[in-house]
């Protein structure tokens, strides 16, 4: 699975889901029940900014902000039938990412990991790649909650060396394998007085496995060995920063998916713009939000396809939140 996240509030009426009824109202007093809002400051009923086309045989509907995900539209299924109880960004995104809207349970990543194991054993089997934004809620949106502490999310930093203190410290490989030994030897002799600890047997876990990212890790991120075109198809050489930062983390998930990693969640770059979360000027946030995330899909659902992992990948596209049919203020 790719998760890809869309932090705050990515508009169903302004992406997917077109609604004729409100530029027909639009302007308007907004004609039904307002459900409460948590600022209250609802203006007039608000149309879409962009316009809609049908794409693929399918004919789905995709807005103007989506030029690069519009190509694969057949590759698409789209659910305009989500909802939410939630009007705060943290319980929606604990929601999203758990199905509860407090924190404390197991994360989807957790789940798929726990469930089905992991087909590599020297990368962690649930990775979320931080493109600058770690959601409202922290890190429990990542959370084992009462599973093993070792299904966990293991946040990637972005850039070239997205783990701390990943490089060995010790001068020779044989010191380090002694300190590891010595390691082992005294959390197995807690375990043998105390019994089965999950904190002892996942830090025992987790040792063993950073170790063995010494190697991963490195090798994952260095992209010397992918095609110009191919970097050139993710954008990774764009001038807009958000732009090249989400399709390079796009490059390093089907990366991940090449080497057997079961759950992988893509987070927004942070940088020009807010999140998908337009309080006010919905035209401009929009725009950017699309041309910092809409290069990179393109290019991964186009390079999955042609690599023969699409038919074994999950793509998850959403965020926690869509907008209200009409404004807050005046343009948000």
């Amino acid at each position: 699975v790719i998760f890809l996240y869309m932090d705050g509030g990515p508009s169903q009426v302004d992406t997917f889901d077109p609604k004729p009824l409100l530029a027909k109202e639009n302007g308007k007093p907004f004609g039904m029940k307002m459900e409460a809002t948590q600022f209250n400051n609802n203006g007039k009923t608000l149309a879409s900014l962009w316009k809609f086309k049908n794409y693929g045989q399918a004919g789905i509907p995709i807005s103007d902000l989506f030029p690069h995900v519009a190509k694969h539209a057949d590759k698409l299924c789209v659910l305009r039938s989500m909802t939410s109880d939630f009007s705060e960004h943290t319980n929606g995104n604990y929601f999203l990412h758990t199905g509860f809207g407090q924190s404390g349970r197991p994360s989807m990543g957790a789940w798929t990991n726990y469930g089905l194991g992991s087909k590599n054993q020297n990368l962690p089997g649930f990775i979320v790649l931080n493109g600058g934004l770690i959601p409202p809620g922290g890190l429990d949106c990542f959370s084992s909650g009462f599973l093993p502490a070792a299904y966990q999310g293991s946040v990637f930093k972005y850039g070239n060396k997205p783990i701390s203190n990943i490089a060995r410290a010790e001068r020779t490989p044989e010191l380090q394998q002694n300190k590891l030994k010595l390691l082992r030897q005294l959390d197995q002799g807690v375990l043998s007085r105390l019994g089965q600890l999950d904190q002892i047997e996942s830090a025992i876990a987790n040792h063993e496995l950073a170790f063995r990212m010494q190697a991963a890790v490195p090798e994952l991120v260095d992209l010397k060995g992918e095609s110009k075109s191919t970097k050139e198809l993710y954008g990774l050489n764009e001038k807009f920063r958000n732009t090249a930062t989400f399709g390079r983390n796009c490059l390093i998930a089907r990366r991940l998916v090449e080497r057997g990693v079961r759950f992988i969640e893509l987070t927004c770059p942070g940088g020009s713009g807010d999140r998908w979360d337009q309080h006010n000027n919905l035209k401009d946030g929009h725009t950017k939000n699309s041309r910092s995330v809409d290069q990179g899909i393109g290019a991964l659902l186009q390079d999955l396809e042609g690599r023969g992992l699409l038919d074994t990948t999950l793509l998850v596209w959403m965020g926690e939140f869509g907008r209200t049919p009409f404004a807050q203020g005046n343009n948000g």
